[in-house]
């Protein structure tokens, strides 16, 4: 779908006249990582469901001409209060999404964003409020400088190049696997052959060269959110998980307290991924956020 200078792909489930569900992915990630399972849930509760590749991922427009990101040249930056030579923003990210939904002739929508996903929704939800019906931000932030890093071990891993899967495709995914098992949580089983399956389909689907470090880097300079979120009026759910290396636990509730009238939704030994074993209860809460809107979808 062609859309704010670029092409976007996406799948829509459902029934076209129903009340839309966006899904916006996460750092680097296809939106597959929206499984069917995940989708059939929603779409069994009388959601139409749009999920979508990022730009710079999956079958969406690659901003290559731009080259990769140094994460050094990045990182001296940031600390020196300099801003960095960036390809784009969360915030043509988050036009992009608002431009796809103007595409689909989509006036208003719930919308669902995972980690940098979560990100883009909150500004969607912040600037645009008449497009927003409700919001759910999961395993995400909101760039207050006093929440507490990643852990180095976890950080170390999300920052060490993989290996070019088109010479070492093998070597690419036992790489996105160890990464995948380092941040998922305790409490929830980790599939292994399922994560490889995921990773191998978004190799078959394409990757954009040195697409994680431009995202990275878009994040990386979106600063503090919360005085934006503070205007937010949609019914807002805040997912996160109490073991989440990525963004800690104390990243969720800082979330949940710059939104007025947020729920929070913190789930016990989670981490940063969402397993297929809390589809049906993420997918509950997202209707009942939903439901706060006013709308009338019927339950599944």
């Amino acid at each position: 779908m062609a859309t704010n200078g670029i092409t976007l792909a996406y799948h829509s489930f459902g029934d076209e006249a129903a009340e839309t569900i966006l899904l916006i992915a996460g750092l680097g990630s296809q939106m597959i990582r929206w499984t069917d399972p995940f989708c059939g849930e929603l779409g069994a509760r009388g959601f139409r469901v749009v999920r979508f590749d990022n730009r710079d991922t999956g079958r969406s427009t690659y901003f290559t001409e731009h080259g990769a990101m140094d994460f050094a040249t990045l990182a001296s930056a940031l600390t020196e209060g300099r801003r960095p030579n960036l390809a784009y923003t969360l915030d043509d990210m988050a036009s992009d999404a608002l431009g796809l939904l103007d595409a689909l002739s989509i006036r208003q929508a719930h919308i669902v964003g995972r980690s940098m996903g979560g990100m883009i929704a909150q500004i969607l939800a912040s600037e645009h409020p008449s497009r927003v019906l409700s919001l759910t931000s999961i395993m995400s932030a909101t760039g207050n400088p006093g929440m507490p890093s990643a852990e180095p071990a976890a950080m170390t891993m999300m920052m060490r190049p993989a290996p070019d899967p088109a010479l070492d495709e093998a070597g690419f995914l036992d790489h996105g696997v160890a990464f995948a098992r380092r941040i998922a949580g305790t409490a929830h089983p980790f599939d292994e052959e399922a994560c490889r399956a995921l990773l191998r389909e978004e190799v078959r689907r394409g990757r954009a060269p040195g697409g994680f470090g431009r995202q990275l880097a878009a994040v990386g300079v979106a600063g503090d959110r919360r005085s934006r979120l503070a205007a937010i009026t949609a019914p807002t759910l805040v997912v996160h998980g109490t073991v989440d290396p990525i963004f800690p636990r104390a990243c969720g509730e800082d979330t949940a307290a710059s939104i007025p009238d947020a729920e929070m939704m913190l789930i016990p030994g989670m981490g940063h991924d969402l397993p297929p074993s809390l589809d049906r209860a993420i997918a509950d809460a997202i209707e009942r956020t939903a439901r706060r809107s006013g709308i009338s979808a019927p339950s599944g």
